[in-house]
């Protein structure tokens, strides 16, 4: 006799009868979708926050609070100026050392703040890190995106110099923006794969100042391109922030004190965005141990 003329339902028949559901295979991410950008967007509220914190904290519960972003690039200014103008009188073309020399500090101290401020920046978010989930690469974005505002005081700084010195700010000024980004991604580049290492190394802790005074001067920010001979400036271009120091020299004073090499540019360009890619998924790759080792 069979189930159905006894009017039992045997479970091979319950199986049969089940609607099927539809299978869901879990596969991990391959290419740019493994650094989760969309992630990162719809996060983009923790990241104004996590800037707008860093904008407060910074300057909180000091004497001089604001006035120290003019104080930095100023006294800079004045003592490279006694140094390499007056004493070594470096070669500037028609612009004063003061004007040549802030010009190329504006960039480099953006670059060496944020650099700074993402490299540190997952150390001291343990905090986050341990309680709450959130795309991770939101922190040293953050550490990146805060030095903007100091960086907007001081172009203002800047520019009343060169009005002082009777040089007028001209149309070039229009690439201003693509080069800050430059430099944007440049630090952020760096900074994700030493926000990394710092994880697990603390040595960078210790290396980082000494790596950007370094930096500094194999940037030609106290001194123009054309000092270094000829031969050697393609080991120039391997550096970044040359193209980001040189074009803000040629945007705001003209070609006079530096006329832009459009290859060394470029060079900078695409060494930038291999760096910036390469660190994106190299921080990825260790993200998820750093909730145990913070």
């Amino acid at each position: 006799m069979s189930s159905s003329e006894s009017g039992m339902t045997l479970p091979g028949d319950l199986a049969q009868a089940a609607p099927k559901k539809p299978t869901v295979a879990i596969r991990p991410t391959r290419g740019i979708a493994t650094l989760h950008l969309r992630a990162v967007w719809e996060y983009r509220e923790l990241l104004y926050f996590l800037v707008w914190r860093d904008l407060k904290v910074r300057y909180k519960q000091t004497m001089l609070g604001v006035l120290w972003i003019l104080l930095q690039p100023l006294v800079s200014t004045t003592i490279f100026s006694v140094l390499f103008g007056l004493l070594l009188q470096v070669p500037t073309g028609d612009v004063p050392y003061p004007v040549f020399a802030l010009a190329g500090l504006l960039p480099w101290n953006y670059f060496s703040s944020a650099l700074t401020r993402s490299s540190t920046s997952v150390v001291g978010s343990a905090h986050l890190i341990t309680k709450v989930y959130f795309p991770r690469l939101i922190i040293p974005i953050s550490g990146v995106l805060s030095g903007l505002a100091d960086l907007l005081v001081s172009f203002i700084v800047l520019i009343g110099m060169m009005l002082a010195f009777g040089i007028a700010p001209t149309a070039r000024m229009a690439v201003l923006p693509l080069l800050i980004l430059l430099a944007m991604l440049t630090a952020l580049g760096f900074g994700l794969w030493l926000a990394a290492l710092n994880v697990r190394y603390r040595d960078i802790n210790y290396l980082l100042p000494f790596l950007v005074q370094v930096w500094m001067y194999l940037t030609p920010v106290v001194y123009g391109s054309g000092l270094i001979p000829g031969e050697y400036h393609f080991l120039l271009s391997l550096n970044p922030m040359t193209g980001v120091v040189e074009g803000f020299r040629w945007a705001l004073l003209g070609s006079a004190s530096t006329p832009l090499s459009m290859p060394l540019l470029a060079v900078s360009v695409v060494i930038a965005l291999a760096v910036l890619v390469s660190g994106a998924y190299f921080f990825r790759s260790t993200e998820r141990s750093f909730a145990d080792i913070v």
